[in-house]
């Protein structure tokens, strides 16, 4: 993919671009999935996946994504965050439909994705509701499992 621009944004797969500072907070602060995440293991999921990153005109980083995948069947997207100051834009939107192109012209035909509470968002994008989800098995023992699954106790399995 080369840089995609839209209304004063960038889009970019170069994960020399990515900003690690910024995600760290952006992860480890200000998400619900990922509070508390050390700064090794974000760096390590980046490097284990392929980022998406969206700029402003004037190269301050606004969003962030990226994809786990084996390249051929199957692909989860994951650390989906717009900076609360750009969200409202339609850059998540943007940034899932890219992913979702690329993955698309990859041959890729399976894509999954988990979210609290941006449903209609990921439908915009295509996505629906886990068919069959009885078929599925788990072991989540992330300390935010709880606020992943919008319950009171942010820690408690």
């Amino acid at each position: 993919m080369t840089d995609r621009s839209r209304d004063g944004y960038t889009l970019t797969r170069d994960v020399a671009r990515v900003d690690m500072d910024r995600l760290f907070v952006w992860l480890s602060e200000e998400s619900y999935w990922a509070k508390g995440r050390d700064r090794d293991t974000i760096e390590r999921s980046v490097a284990g996946s392929s980022p998406y990153s969206v700029f402003a005109a004037d190269g301050t980083p606004v969003a962030f994504a990226r994809v786990v995948s084996d390249g051929a069947t199957f692909a989860w997207i994951c650390d989906v965050y717009v900076d609360a100051g750009h969200r409202g834009r339609g850059l998540g939107t943007w940034v899932v439909d890219s992913i979702v192109a690329d993955l698309t012209e990859a041959g890729i035909l399976r894509m999954l994705l988990a979210t609290r509470d941006a449903q209609d968002v990921y439908r915009r994008s295509g996505f629906e509701a886990l068919e069959g989800p009885d078929r599925f098995m788990e072991i989540d023992r992330r300390p935010t499992r709880n606020a992943i699954l919008g319950r009171e106790d942010p820690v408690s399995p």
